[in-house]
């Protein structure tokens, strides 16, 4: 009696515990897929193209603002005081004009980076979609969010390449 009574428990334990199901699941970097393609690397030359005086700007007045500040550090103990308030005068005004300008580049970056995304999202949901019904995946997980996968597992590549074709 006790024999089938352990035999019922045991029967009875195994139905209670349900098998565990294969979940097939891919990783992917949404974001290095989006910026490997060939409309981002289009999407970044344009805005490069747009913003390269902007840049050279910023450069021309880091470099102005460099030298007076070299100006001012090795020669301040010999300038008079209204010549070093004047190269003062002149740090500050380059310095906000400096910070107004990559101000500016930046908020000209932001923005084409939104427009890209706004613009490429359904077409990388539909790049995702299409690797997840080849694979026949049941879950696509952000790679940031994974602490260890295998390379066989990413699946960035292929939607990097499905994403191109799309375009």
């Amino acid at each position: 009696m006790r024999k089938i009574a352990g035999v019922l428990g045991l029967g009875l334990l195994t139905m209670v515990s349900v098998p565990a199901m294969a979940t097939e699941v891919g990783v992917l970097d949404w974001r290095e897929a989006l910026m490997s393609s060939n409309s981002a690397q289009a999407s970044m030359n344009q805005l490069k193209n747009r913003i390269s005086a902007q840049q050279q700007q910023a450069e021309s007045l880091s470099q102005e603002l460099q030298q007076l500040q070299q100006r001012l550090q090795k020669d301040g103990d010999v300038m008079s005081e209204s010549e070093r308030n004047s190269v003062t005068q002149q740090l500050r005004q380059k310095g906000g004009q400096f910070q107004q300008l990559r101000g500016q580049i930046s908020q000209a970056q932001q923005q084409a980076e939104q427009q890209y995304l706004k613009g490429a999202k359904p077409k990388l949901d539909q790049a995702i979609q299409r690797v997840v019904d080849e694979h026949d995946l049941d879950m696509v997980v952000d790679r940031d969010a994974v602490v260890y996968s295998g390379d066989s597992l990413d699946i960035t590549s292929e939607v990097t390449k499905i994403f191109n074709s799309l375009n």
